[in-house]
């Protein structure tokens, strides 16, 4: 008896400084760091989030933009940083999905092992995107002109083994068509090269993209959700083409910690998550933006993230996707 009374206490003992660290957390800024350059859909939710979590977590949420290497970068740095709640990832389809399957044992981190789920925050469609010289005005001339071009084409992506990349990749081998992959640091500098015609195509995330081709500096072909988005109105999905009826292609945002990051500190953080995301206003604005909103538990992202690595998983295999 008074063995378990002791066992009951040390084990209060060790649970009590976790506790109190989560009841005063955070108690110094936070550091939420960002896979890509200022300036892409990465960025801006980032910068989103750290406004929402300042003023509800009184703390600064510094955003500290890391690019480089399709997130392995960003990735890596936060996986080996102290699991204490300080330093936290907005994690993406790409970095966490499809690296582990396109770097098998290349990694700096292990995705399932590394990070500690926190939420899921949204989700982003692509478009399919061309230069305002091609002679295309939808995704089935598109087809048409890239057979029948005399000049050998390319396409932008945000970066090797983004799902600007696979996406391509995908259409590419269903098409039976040639265009040449140049891979970017972001998704910024890569619409950049497009709307000058240094690549003539790419499949960019939507509320990146949108307004440029609102402008006339892109022209948008198709979206790659598998019905048509309220957020995108009139334009008709790649599945509406001939001979891609179950093509899609979605990007999400996420926030993970360190693995071993206590447990109440995540539990804070998802809370604080869903609720800036269930506040109508927020809504709003990030539908607004082309994205869709998503939330739930921790465990939620994490099934997720295995879902979406056998689906990428099997989508490399099946297109037979390398690294260029």
């Amino acid at each position: 008896m008074k063995f378990t009374i002791c066992k009951i206490i040390y084990a209060a003992l060790l649970i009590a400084p976790t506790l109190t660290m989560a009841a005063d957390y955070p108690d110094k800024p936070v550091r939420l760091i960002v896979p890509y350059p200022p300036g892409g859909a990465s960025d801006t939710v980032a910068r989103f989030l750290g406004q929402q979590l300042s003023a509800r977590l009184n703390q600064p949420f510094i955003i500290e933009n890391k690019p480089g290497a399709t997130e392995q970068i960003a990735a890596g740095y936060v996986a080996k940083s102290p699991a204490d709640g300080y330093t936290i990832l907005l994690a993406s389809t790409a970095g966490l999905s499809v690296n582990p399957t396109l770097y098998k044992g290349k990694l700096p981190y292990a995705p399932e092992q590394d990070f500690a789920p926190i939420a899921l925050v949204v989700t982003l469609p692509s478009i399919v995107m061309v230069n305002p010289s091609l002679p295309v005005k939808t995704f089935d001339e598109l087809t048409a002109y890239i057979k029948s071009s005399p000049t050998h084409l390319t396409y932008a992506s945000s970066g090797a083994g983004n799902p600007s990349h696979l996406g391509m990749e995908l259409y590419k081998r269903s098409a039976g068509v040639d265009v040449t992959h140049v891979p970017y640091k972001g998704g910024a500098p890569a619409m950049q090269d497009l709307m000058s015609g240094q690549v003539a195509m790419m499949m960019a995330i939507g509320p990146e993209s949108l307004p440029m081709a609102k402008a006339g500096k892109m022209r948008a072909l198709a979206i790659t959700t598998a019905k048509r988005s309220a957020a995108y109105p009139g334009l008709p999905t790649v599945s509406e083409s001939s001979g891609y009826s179950s093509f899609e292609l979605l990007h999400w945002f996420a926030l993970v910690a360190p693995a071993k990051t206590p447990a109440p500190i995540v539990s804070r953080l998802n809370q604080e998550i869903n609720e800036i995301l269930n506040q109508k206003e927020n809504r709003e604005k990030l539908i607004g933006l082309g994205m869709e909103i998503d939330g739930g538990t921790p465990q939620r992202l994490a099934d997720t993230i295995k879902k979406d690595r056998l689906k990428w998983e099997k989508v490399i295999a099946d297109s037979n996707i390398q690294l260029d």
